[in-house]
């Protein structure tokens, strides 16, 4: 079958994500499968650059993969009009210039989150990406995830009723790296580097409940540094300049509520690394990663508070299992998919770069909230 190939540039794959979800769970599983189905019967095949700072890692990872094109010199990469796209997967610190750059150079960007460092830089790339008419987009991994999308499905099928609450968990122990081997690189923890729990998730919730429920209105938000000092990657100890805790009231359009507790020191007490709780009217529902579960009103049993006695209520089975229905595939790999249909094919793609400066806009209003201790309303945003 005839192949419609696309140049895309990945930048970033010596790191987990680019490499694990993006790289192998991704781009090579769609090579693995023969390609994506086009529009005009072909198959789209994505041809491969791997760019990063480390030479050896580069051509160690396209060694392991079969890959043959790689570079640490970007400029020489985005120079080259065999790459249609630009993909980056950096420390968000280095992120924005590149980006710049690539928009300079007429390909299409496809970005992990945040957009860049702050609403000014992300304002100021959706802006240039729009003027130049190159087709973007950030990644939005968790609208993907099985349990979000059987969520998805309750809230389109209107089993809630009206819709009252979302409570959110997410988080686990990230070891301090003295005595044991942190599972999350340093720069995660400087404020310098572009490190923090709400400059990394709170543009995640955003979209999950923006794109689920509605949208954002306000924000209320408590941050922290429990862990004051950390060791890194070398052994050495160093002072954590950034937060790695984030306590969040959301108001979302249509007076719902949303409490999402994001923290990388919080050890797991529950089914998934992350967890959503929705109440609504009708019913309610519980998701993570995978699952969901559910209690409709007309199976709600009737608790009674009483400290004196020990519980005799089965809580948990007492919720039905949501099914899968359907075949779930890898999150970024589904998004990937309709970023290369958007780009060969057209197809619309509305997690663009304006999706994401409003992720970023949420997390500079949340660590402005817990600066001044105060409630801060979210403005519309436009190009």
């Amino acid at each position: 079958m005839e192949r419609t190939s696309i140049g895309i540039i990945l930048n970033g794959v010596t790191g987990r994500m680019g490499y694990r979800q993006h790289l192998v769970r991704s781009l090579l599983a769609i090579r693995e499968q023969g390609g994506l189905p086009a529009r005009d019967g072909s198959r789209i095949w994505p041809e491969l650059t791997l760019v990063g700072r480390n030479e050896a890692k580069l051509a160690e990872i396209a060694a392991r993969h079969g890959l043959t094109s790689y570079t640490t010199d970007l400029d020489a990469a985005l120079a080259d009009d065999s790459h249609q796209i630009y993909f980056d997967a950096q420390v968000t610190a280095q992120r924005e210039k590149a980006i710049r750059a690539a928009i300079e150079a007429g390909k299409h960007i496809y970005t992990e989150k945040p957009l860049a460092e702050g609403l000014t830089g992300s304002l100021e790339l959706a802006r240039l990406a729009a003027a130049r008419g190159v087709k973007n987009g950030v990644v939005q991994d968790k609208l993907f995830l099985p349990g979000l999308r059987k969520l998805k499905r309750l809230v389109d099928s209107g089993f809630f009723g009206r819709i009252l609450s979302v409570r959110g968990e997410f988080g686990y122990w990230v070891f301090e790296g003295d005595w044991q081997d942190a599972q999350r690189p340093s720069w995660n923890y400087r404020a310098e580097d572009g490190g923090g729990i709400t400059v990394d998730m709170f543009p995640h919730w955003h979209y999950v409940l923006e794109q689920i429920f509605a949208p954002v209105t306000a924000v209320t938000a408590h941050i922290a540094t429990h862990i004051p000092e950390r060791v890194d990657e070398t052994g050495q100890t160093y002072r954590a300049t950034a937060d790695d805790a984030a306590y969040g009231i959301f108001e979302l359009a249509g007076g719902i509520t949303a409490q999402i507790n994001s923290s990388w020191a919080v050890r797991v007490y529950r089914d998934e690394l992350v967890e959503f709780q929705v109440d609504g009217t009708h019913g309610s529902a519980v998701a993570g990663l995978r699952e969901c579960r559910i209690q409709h009103r007309g199976a709600t049993p009737m608790p009674v508070w009483n400290p004196d006695l020990p519980v005799t209520e089965p809580f948990r089975a007492q919720w039905q299992t949501v099914p899968d229905n359907e075949d779930f595939d890898n999150g970024f790999k589904v998004q990937w998919e309709a970023f290369l249909r958007h780009v060969v094919d057209g197809e619309a793609f509305p997690w663009d770069f304006l999706a994401g400066v409003r992720g970023v806009q949420l997390a500079e209003a949340g660590l402005r909230s817990a600066r001044e201790g105060r409630r801060i309303e979210i403005e519309e945003i436009r190009l």
